[in-house]
Protein backbone atom coordinates (compact mmCIF):
# COMPACT_ATOMS: atom_id res chain seq x y z
CA UNK A 1 0.00 0.00 0.00
CA UNK A 2 1.52 3.36 -1.05
CA UNK A 3 0.64 6.15 0.76
CA UNK A 4 0.50 9.74 -0.16
CA UNK A 5 2.61 12.41 1.63
CA UNK A 6 1.17 15.86 0.89
CA UNK A 7 2.51 19.50 2.76
CA UNK A 8 -0.70 21.85 4.03
CA UNK A 9 0.51 25.72 5.09
CA UNK A 10 -1.38 26.43 8.06
CA UNK A 11 -1.15 29.87 9.14
CA UNK A 12 -1.90 31.20 13.09
CA UNK A 13 -2.46 34.95 13.82
CA UNK A 14 -1.76 33.70 17.76
CA UNK A 15 1.58 33.27 18.08
CA UNK A 16 2.36 35.11 20.87
CA UNK A 17 5.69 34.11 21.68
CA UNK A 18 8.61 31.13 20.57
CA UNK A 19 7.33 29.30 23.88
CA UNK A 20 3.95 28.14 21.81
CA UNK A 21 6.03 26.21 18.63
CA UNK A 22 7.07 23.38 20.43
CA UNK A 23 3.58 22.96 22.16
CA UNK A 24 1.85 22.75 18.58
CA UNK A 25 4.59 20.88 16.95
CA UNK A 26 4.07 18.18 19.38
CA UNK A 27 0.48 18.20 19.38
CA UNK A 28 0.44 18.08 15.16
CA UNK A 29 3.35 14.81 15.53
CA UNK A 30 0.86 12.83 17.66
CA UNK A 31 -1.76 12.71 15.02
CA UNK A 32 -1.52 9.46 13.13
CA UNK A 33 -0.39 10.05 9.35
CA UNK A 34 1.41 13.23 10.21
CA UNK A 35 5.29 12.89 9.29
CA UNK A 36 6.20 16.53 9.64
CA UNK A 37 5.09 19.54 11.38
CA UNK A 38 7.35 23.10 11.73
CA UNK A 39 6.13 26.18 13.16
CA UNK A 40 7.24 29.27 12.01
CA UNK A 41 6.75 31.74 14.66
CA UNK A 42 8.08 34.77 13.05
CA UNK A 43 5.50 34.36 10.21
CA UNK A 44 2.44 32.74 11.72
CA UNK A 45 2.85 29.78 9.65
CA UNK A 46 2.62 25.87 10.44
CA UNK A 47 3.77 23.66 7.98
CA UNK A 48 2.62 20.09 7.55
CA UNK A 49 3.76 16.87 6.08
CA UNK A 50 0.94 14.55 6.19
CA UNK A 51 -0.85 11.58 5.14
CA UNK A 52 -4.58 13.15 4.27
CA UNK A 53 -6.27 9.64 4.73
CA UNK A 54 -5.18 9.32 8.15
CA UNK A 55 -4.81 13.30 9.30
CA UNK A 56 -7.18 15.12 6.90
CA UNK A 57 -7.04 18.83 7.47
CA UNK A 58 -10.07 19.54 9.92
CA UNK A 59 -7.77 17.07 12.57
CA UNK A 60 -4.54 19.30 11.77
CA UNK A 61 -6.76 22.58 12.74
CA UNK A 62 -8.19 20.35 15.81
CA UNK A 63 -4.73 19.66 16.74
CA UNK A 64 -3.74 22.97 16.47
CA UNK A 65 -6.98 24.49 18.99
CA UNK A 66 -6.35 21.58 21.35
CA UNK A 67 -3.03 23.14 21.89
CA UNK A 68 -4.41 26.83 22.77
CA UNK A 69 -3.87 28.00 19.19
CA UNK A 70 -6.59 28.54 16.09
CA UNK A 71 -5.32 28.07 12.69
CA UNK A 72 -6.75 28.26 9.29
CA UNK A 73 -5.42 27.01 5.77
CA UNK A 74 -2.80 29.68 4.78
CA UNK A 75 -3.19 31.53 1.36
CA UNK A 76 -0.30 33.57 0.21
Amino acid sequence: MTKTIIRTTLRSDELSCPSCVPKIEKALRALPGVEQAEVRFNTGRILISHDPERAPLEALIQAVAESGYSARPASF
